[in-house]
């Protein structure tokens, strides 16, 4: 039997739930409120599947009193003010879903790292017996998890959800409780959604309040922003991740140096927290698989080695990466913007990068900061004119280093598309290839 909605929501449920949004976790609020015996309608400005309806105006939100949205819609969305006007309960994905759970959470946060953190703490409490599951931000909408267990029936209460969490799904947040948060990083990032570096650390500060006492971990960046914004993280709560020498125990694991060790530091900060096996924490480091898109080493051409870390899409992602290699590589980057200080960006990575290869909508303003600079640049009209010139200017030795910096949805799907391009791009450079 599905549980029982909470008071304030029981009696709207008994009209059709506005759900905001035709991506995956429109689709899980849906699957969850099948669950619950109730109905929904999703809205979506692109249209989509049958049944999608794309204007929400006065009307509809007297007929749907309970709207669930999804992280893309910001608070100041045109619809959400209107169905906020109307007297609608607004709740945005990660809320509603966390109403009907009835298992533990812990939270991951960060400008960079926390998709890793949230695969890995899943992975080390699996490897010891506990049911986890990673969800919320990495791909696996919260709605979709609790829809899976019975509806939060209390089959779920030994369960462990490791959610990650971004700015846009943390700004809004009412009923969302963890009992556990790992904040591992702060540095610019989706800055053009909330306008500033304060706004944008306000939208994950609010996870301080949703935390247990205790029960909260942030990394050292965070601390620094927190004492310059005037804000006290609470007691305990500082792990000391920066400029620390890696454990030897870690070598040749995906933590073995930074910037993952950051990540590992968090993840034994809370593991000693909740008392559990050290060596248990240490061991599954020997099983976890390096994410893809992250880093990566696709192979070798001709002596010139290539690397996807498409997955950095913001300034501190492409410095971090930068930073483990011993010299200057030749970089491609460029993307949608997502806010923040370009020229400041390309004035720090200057001496690491030996020639510049820029695609997507930055790629103008990228060129003319790599001028002042003084960086050797080449601007391309897609992802395969920069692989192309970056192989013929190669020599043995180079390293040719895909670290964006920025979004993808200029040229691209995802994040995930651009890396598989890129990877299918340089394997198919040569036949002299050693690509594996």
């Amino acid at each position: 039997m599905p549980p029982t909605p909470p008071d304030f929501l029981r009696p709207l449920l008994a009209a059709p739930v506005a759900i905001f949004g035709g991506g995956a976790s429109g689709y899980a609020v849906l699957a969850l409120l099948g669950k619950l015996g109730a109905q929904g309608v999703i809205f979506d400005q692109k249209g989509g599947a049958p049944g999608t309806v794309n204007n929400f105006g006065p009307a509809e939100a007297r007929a749907h009193p309970v709207v669930v949205f999804s992280p893309g819609f910001p608070p100041s969305h045109p619809w959400l003010v209107t169905a906020r006007d109307a007297g609608c309960e607004c709740l945005a994905e990660l809320d509603f879903a966390s109403i009907f759970w009835r298992g533990s959470v812990v939270a991951v946060t960060g400008t960079n790292g926390k998709t890793t953190l949230t695969e890995f703490l899943t992975h080390v409490l699996r490897s010891i017996g506990h049911d986890a599951h990673a969800t919320g931000n990495i791909g696996f909408p919260f709605s979709q998890l609790v829809a899976d267990t019975d509806a939060g029936t209390l089959i779920a209460s030994d369960k462990i959800a490791v959610c990650e969490v971004s700015s846009f799904q943390a700004e809004t947040l009412h009923h969302f409780r963890a009992d556990a948060t790992l904040w591992t990083n702060i540095a610019e990032d989706h800055l053009e959604r909330h306008g500033g570096m304060e706004q944008y650390f306000a939208a994950k500060w609010a996870l301080v309040a949703r935390t247990a006492a205790g029960g909260f971990f942030a990394g050292t960046s965070v601390q620094r922003f927190a004492q310059k914004s005037g804000r006290a993280l609470p007691a305990g709560a500082h792990v000391f991740t920066e400029g620390k020498t890696p454990d030897p125990r870690l070598a040749g694991t995906v933590f073995g140096a930074y910037p993952q060790y950051e990540n590992f530091l968090l993840a034994a900060a809370w593991w000693q927290h909740a008392d559990l096996p050290e060596s248990a924490l240490f061991a599954a480091t020997r099983s976890f698989p390096a994410g893809r898109h992250r880093l990566a080493r696709v192979g070798e051409v001709e002596g010139v080695t290539w690397w996807n870390d498409s997955k950095a899409t913001n300034f501190h992602a492409v410095e971090a990466a930068l930073a483990s290699f011993p010299s200057p590589v030749r970089l491609i980057a460029g993307g949608r913007a997502k806010g923040g200080d370009v020229a400041g960006f390309v004035r720090r990575i200057a001496r690491q990068v030996k020639e510049a290869y820029l695609i997507g909508e930055t790629s103008g303003e990228l060129a003319a900061e790599c001028t002042a600079q003084k960086i050797p640049h080449v601007v391309c009209s897609d992802l395969a004119e920069a692989v192309h010139r970056a192989a013929e200017a190669a020599d043995p030795g180079d390293q040719v280093l895909l670290s964006p910096g920025f979004a993808s949805f200029d040229l691209f799907r995802s994040y995930e598309d651009r890396g598989n391009q890129f990877e299918s791009l340089v394997n198919n450079l040569g036949t002299t290839s050693t690509l594996r």
